[in-house]
């Protein structure tokens, strides 16, 4: 198993590489289009994919490392990933959120759990099929912050509630199972946090639950 996880951290850390050079590539035109007659927002939607890219990159070189946590406003953070997908995905899907806007601390790794917010928005549209609503809430109490995705898929059988997490399983044509057994290493490993299917109904969709330990002051 230990000489796997270094293949595939030797592979994620080359994925990474590779991506760098035709990135800096497109930073340099983006330059070179800021200077023609061009409209501005244009090259400002360009310059928000190159950034996705950069995080992207960021998140295949940290794989095998021991990530830096650093004090970040979780609210700011999530709110940042789930603005920029939500522009990104076709309208079918209707974004909305419920929640804070103050600032709250937490000791985050803010690539990862970028990471965490994008797997689990990309989940719940699969889950949606492309179509339905999908819900943010973040809330807080004393010590915690809780950050709930919520969507109107086709729901989870309270028997696979914990199997999902697993590497492998999955419910889709396409794809390793990977996405949420990762999301859940993100949170409870890294950040130790918690994360569980917190309410789920057949037929009407299903809420994932975050939780995080706040900052002491």
């Amino acid at each position: 198993m230990a000489t796997q996880n270094k293949l595939w951290a030797g592979m994620a850390k080359e994925t990474a590489h590779q991506i760098g050079t035709p990135l800096s590539s497109l930073i340099g035109w983006v330059e070179i289009l800021k200077t023609e007659d061009i409209d501005p927002s244009i090259t400002l939607e360009i310059e928000k994919d190159i950034e996705r890219l950069q995080t992207i990159t960021d998140r295949f070189s940290k794989i095998g490392s021991v990530p830096v946590l650093e004090e970040h406003d979780i609210t700011a953070e999530t709110l940042h990933t789930y603005e920029y997908l939500q522009s990104r995905f076709s309208k079918q899907v209707t974004f909305s959120y419920h929640g804070t806007k103050e600032p709250i601390l937490v000791m985050i790794n803010p690539t990862l759990h970028s990471w965490t917010i994008e797997n689990l928005v990309k989940n719940a549209i699969d889950a949606m099929k492309g179509k339905g609503s999908l819900d943010l809430q973040i809330e807080q109490d004393a010590n915690h912050v809780k950050i709930n995705v919520k969507d109107s898929g086709t729901g989870i059988s309270k028997n696979q509630y914990k199997s999902i997490f697993e590497p492998g399983f999955t419910t889709k044509k396409r794809g390793w199972g990977l996405g949420l057994s990762l999301t859940k290493r993100i949170v409870e490993e890294y950040h130790g946090g918690k994360i569980k299917v917190l309410h789920s109904e057949i037929g009407k969709g299903t809420t994932f639950q975050i939780l995080l330990n706040k900052k002491v002051q």
